[in-house]
């Protein structure tokens, strides 16, 4: 009785394991580092999306990036590529607006699309080179 007991925490943790790996690899896909954005945007390999509003797009933006207000989202979907090979970054100032519009992105069928770890307001801590708009 022991020994089955024991056998079945073992199963229930393990179960455990899998589903915390899977749910981690998902959110892992669903979001892009800093570093990684920075390095693709720079290699023209994506194309970024800045979804923070006009007044946040003038202290400074990040240069190439396509700037699309997230309250502008629903009238502007036509400017949104959905290309399975060049990648869609959205970065908004710390990512909760960006991880906002990847789900309203991904529920409108959208698969090549990630938010950026940290947003703007890492970018700007960090001291990297930001455009006015």
């Amino acid at each position: 009785m022991k020994n089955l007991l024991v056998s079945r925490r073992l199963a229930v943790t393990a179960l455990a394991a899998v589903f915390s790996t899977l749910a981690l690899g998902q959110v892992e896909s669903d979001s892009v580092t800093l570093d990684d954005a920075r390095a693709k945007v720079e290699a023209g390999s994506v194309l970024l999306i800045d979804v923070r509003e006009p007044q946040e797009h003038a202290t400074g933006v990040i240069k190439g990036a396509q700037l699309l207000p997230m309250r502008q989202l629903d009238t502007r979907m036509s400017e949104i590529p959905n290309d399975t090979k060049r990648p869609v970054l959205l970065i908004c100032n710390t990512q909760n607006r960006s991880s906002a519009t990847l789900r309203f992105l991904r529920n409108k069928g959208y698969v090549n699309v990630h938010y950026v770890q940290g947003g703007m307001s890492e970018w700007n801590r960090r001291g990297w080179p930001v455009v006015k708009s």
